[in-house]
């Protein structure tokens, strides 16, 4: 009996050998066509179901993955994701390394390379799954305050415009378990690369918000206002680094039973200060004048021989200022 004609032939493959049992076009490893009919009299239906689903596009070097290998990839290069987020967050960009990265997400290097190419597009990858969507949203509560209420936009509400959507995301599921943590790294590793990445990527939304703070404090000078919200971002995000979002919720709610809007209003009040307080006026100077004499007047103190049994240490007169005053 004649064997049936194969169609990898007319595929462009070449004829298997008929010395062989099985085709060598049965490795598993390789895209091939589908077979309609047998290769050869031995081979077994067992064997056709283990062909990989390929078409003649396989010509042009794609590779026909079968659904258990699909998964096994799409696991493999969620794995690494959630291994980069973890180490990004407990240690910052410097300091993980792709072999960091490979031992936790339980992979090799072949498979970042395979998945992603390097590290810097690993962790770009990260940060744009999880700041696009957050900085797109963003945006779009901005322009409907703008809208809706022009009159209304303080520094409060331009802080809480930057926090809700931020705190709703990280209280869903698509965003990670350390939602929070994760932006306040971001925001204070000081890494160039992490550095480059946001000023390229979001300075459109940077100026935006800039903007809204500067019509919400018209008082200040540019200049004044981009220092103050380096400093309170910064003092935000060392904060939130270190803290998951149920820490910080206890902490803020101070053992009480507050809802949302209350746990946002009391973090946005720790912040809005640093925005909005006095900029060195007379009387913070004449405070921290004061400091600075009483550090004097102890500094010198210190280094004097120890006093004699019997003979007391006298307050120096800031000293009993401050304490019979209450503050300096």
């Amino acid at each position: 009996m004649t064997p049936a004609r194969c169609p990898a032939r007319l595929a462009g493959y070449p004829r298997p050998s008929a010395k062989l049992s099985r085709p060598t076009i049965l490795h598993r490893s390789l895209p091939v066509p589908v077979v309609v009919g047998s290769f050869h009299t031995r081979v077994s239906i067992h064997d056709l179901k283990h062909l990989s689903c390929a078409t003649l596009s396989a010509r042009r070097g794609e590779v026909f993955l079968s659904p258990t290998q699909r998964t096994s990839h799409s696991d493999t290069r969620k794995r690494l994701l959630e291994a980069t987020e973890w180490l990004f967050i407990e240690s910052g960009y410097e300091a993980m390394s792709l072999r960091h990265i490979t031992a936790r997400a339980g992979a090799n290097l072949a498979a970042v390379n395979y998945h992603f190419g390097s590290k810097e597009a690993l962790v770009q990858e990260l940060l744009s799954l999880r700041l696009d969507r957050l900085n797109r949203e963003r945006l779009q509560l901005l322009s409907a305050c703008e809208q809706q209420r022009p009159e209304e936009l303080d520094a409060a509400v331009v802080l809480a415009m930057l926090f809700v959507p931020a705190f709703r995301l990280s209280r869903g599921g698509t965003s990670g378990p350390a939602f929070m943590r994760l932006l306040g790294r971001v925001y204070s590793d000081p890494s160039p690369f992490i550095r480059g990445y946001l000023q390229e990527h979001y300075r459109s939304i940077s100026g935006r918000f800039f903007e809204a703070f500067a019509r919400a404090l018209p008082a200040l000078p540019r200049s004044e206002l981009g220092l103050r919200l380096h400093f309170a971002l910064k003092a935000l995000s060392g904060m939130l680094a270190g803290e998951d979002m149920q820490q910080l919720t206890a902490s803020i709610s101070k053992g009480e039973t507050i809802n949302d809007a209350e746990l946002l209003a009391r973090l946005i009040s720790l912040i809005s200060p640093i925005l909005t307080a006095p900029f060195g006026s007379p009387e913070q100077i004449r405070v921290i004048e004061q400091v600075l004499q009483l550090d004097d007047s102890t500094a010198n103190a210190s280094i004097e021989p120890t006093a004699e049994p019997g003979h007391g240490h006298h307050d120096t007169p800031a000293a009993q200022h401050w304490i019979r005053e209450g503050s300096p």
